[in-house]
């Protein structure tokens, strides 16, 4: 009978334990592609921390969509979400699906991108990429030797963060005279998009000697396009922190990029939230900024998975 009582005894324990973990509510983590490792890493890090802290995560991507960002959006409102960690589809193309979210009384937490309107999300917490794009085009133009025709490879131009980064780079580099932009053309963020591009540049302009890249996936294409057509002798900036762009820093085929702190970034939002969901008290501040890092040769071996770590 002893043996009988501890045995249903352990399984009430495992029952309630298993209840509780679940009994904190569904974490919605809304990305795009994962195929960039830096959304890849959001869902990963962030299901994690999720997890970690006695939630259920359920990880999508819209693929900057804001179609089927708002779908996404709706099925967390039918799964009765506690909250929805997101980075946007489109600082105004957003507005809608967060506004949804708000009426069904679920809190939505920004990451990454912000949208062109405030009070809506609970927090917008981005990499201050004004900063992380200006501290970059340093290393580049001390590595252009502060001269020269360059080209500019940008992102989606509805992104906000496009046209930061774009108009950082150039409080920079528009400082010295002897710079001149030759070429400026939208690779919409993609790597074979931006190696197809750089490939027509380099035809159309065989003079450049530099490109500054709105992000690390077109930089890496760049970089591999330049290496493919003889040209190591280009300099390259991208702006992520990515594992693949340090491969190529660390074999001086690219001069650098800026790290966003994109693990730290997902995981204070997911810390947000639980506070949040358990107090009902909003942060100080709803647009919290998170410094970039400058990575270039001399410390690219400190940076693994977006996370730096000094050595």
């Amino acid at each position: 009978m002893k043996k009988f009582f501890v045995a249903a005894l352990s399984v009430l324990i495992v029952m309630s334990l298993a209840f509780s973990a679940s009994a904190a509510g569904i974490m919605y983590i809304i990305t795009p592609s994962t195929s960039n490792p830096f959304f890849g890493t959001e869902q990963r890090v962030g299901a994690a921390k999720v997890r970690a802290l006695g939630y259920e995560p359920k990880c999508f991507s819209h693929d900057d969509d804001a179609a089927k960002q708002l779908e996404l959006f709706e099925a967390a409102i039918a799964d009765k979400a506690v909250a929805i960690i997101c980075d946007n589809a489109g600082a105004d193309a957003s507005i809608e699906a967060i506004k949804k979210a708000n009426a069904a009384n679920i809190p939505v937490f920004l990451i990454d991108r912000e949208i062109n309107e405030s009070g809506l999300a609970i927090v917008q917490i981005v990499a201050d990429n004004a900063q992380g794009a200006a501290a970059i085009a340093e290393k580049w133009v001390e590595a252009m030797d502060y001269k020269g025709e360059y080209a500019e490879l940008l992102g989606r131009e509805s992104d906000t963060n496009c046209q930061v980064r774009s108009q950082n780079y150039h409080s920079v580099i528009d400082e010295y005279p002897d710079f001149k932009m030759v070429a400026q053309q939208t690779a919409n963020w993609d790597q074979t998009e931006a190696y197809s591009k750089t490939e027509a540049i380099l035809q159309a302009h065989p003079e450049i000697k530099g490109i500054i890249s709105g992000n690390d996936t077109m930089a890496c294409g760049a970089a591999q396009a330049c290496i493919d057509a003889k040209r190591p002798d280009i300099k390259i900036i991208g702006l992520d922190g990515s594992d693949d762009a340090a491969g190529y820093i660390a074999k001086g085929q690219m001069v650098g990029t800026a790290l966003q702190q994109i693990a730290k970034i997902t995981e204070m939002a997911i810390e947000q939230a639980d506070e949040y969901i358990r107090t009902g008290k909003k942060p100080a501040t709803e647009k919290q900024l998170v410094p970039c890092i400058a990575i270039t040769k001399d410390n690219v071996a400190n940076l693994s998975q977006f996370v730096y770590t000094e050595k």
